[in-house]
């Protein structure tokens, strides 16, 4: 990992999804860059490992689909991170059941819009307004290549990350001119506890369809999300950023 020195210095970051995978090294990237950052996971106990191993300044256990609680961390980790707000990484995410959308279990699809679509909204809906009395923000809406083209025998998965990628739009439009800019990412299939969750097959077909015909690294997609929070990125929102290793090239 090359790190730029001093990139975020005194700025400030909440990470969602952050006990493991893109949110984690995400987090690392940003404190090892200068940045103050506040975790948030639904599993406490990997919650507390993460945030020691990274550096964390903060951390909340929290189901984002509960938007009172999200409301309620908004405010604690905006007081933790010294009363303002910089970045928003919301990487909290699951896959879903992997089956045709006739035998689709009706629970798997309710949580995962839930908790990939809503989740992200309720995020935003609280953030924003922290951003906006500081005149800066960057928020990084962590989507899929599955929004673009959709994997089959993931219907939930590929709609909740479509609905990502408008509602990144949408918000980057509403935003755009008051210092707070919005963009998504489009990662192909990389090496991920997310993985997890997923049968081999699954993994396998996703592969298939990357040209370099490999899997990414979490590096790469670290690497963009980074960039996206940064100050760097200061004339693009609304937008996306593909890392699909050729997969997607729109």
């Amino acid at each position: 990992m090359t790190v730029f020195k001093d990139r975020f210095a005194g700025r400030t970051a909440i990470v969602t999804g952050g006990a493991s995978g893109l949110g984690k090294e995400t987090a690392r990237r940003l404190v090892a860059e200068g940045a103050k950052v506040a975790l948030w996971d639904n599993n406490p106990e990997t919650l507390a490992a993460a945030a020691d191993d990274v550096g964390a300044t903060f951390s909340v256990a929290l189901d984002v689909t509960d938007a009172d609680a999200v409301a309620a961390a908004a405010q604690s980790s905006h007081q933790a991170l010294g009363g303002r707000l910089d970045v928003l990484v919301a990487s909290a995410g699951i896959t879903g059941a992997t089956v045709p959308v006739h035998e689709f279990p009706l629970d798997s699809w309710r949580r995962t819009i839930d908790i990939n679509l809503n989740g992200l909204f309720y995020c935003c809906r609280a953030l924003v307004p922290l951003m906006l009395a500081n005149g800066y923000g960057r928020i990084v809406n962590v989507a899929s290549v599955a929004g673009k083209e959709g994997n089959p025998n993931a219907s939930a998965y590929s709609a909740s990350k479509a609905g990502v990628l408008g509602f990144t739009k949408s918000l980057g439009k509403e935003l755009a001119g008051k210092g707070v800019i919005v963009n998504s990412l489009t990662p192909a299939t990389f090496e991920s506890p997310i993985l997890a969750q997923l049968p081999q097959s699954q993994v396998d077909y996703m592969r298939s369809k990357i040209p370099m015909g490999r899997l990414g690294h979490v590096g790469e997609s670290v690497a963009m999300v980074c960039f996206m929070a940064s100050e760097e990125c200061s004339f693009t929102t609304a937008s996306t950023f593909d890392t699909s290793g050729g997969r997607t090239t729109y």
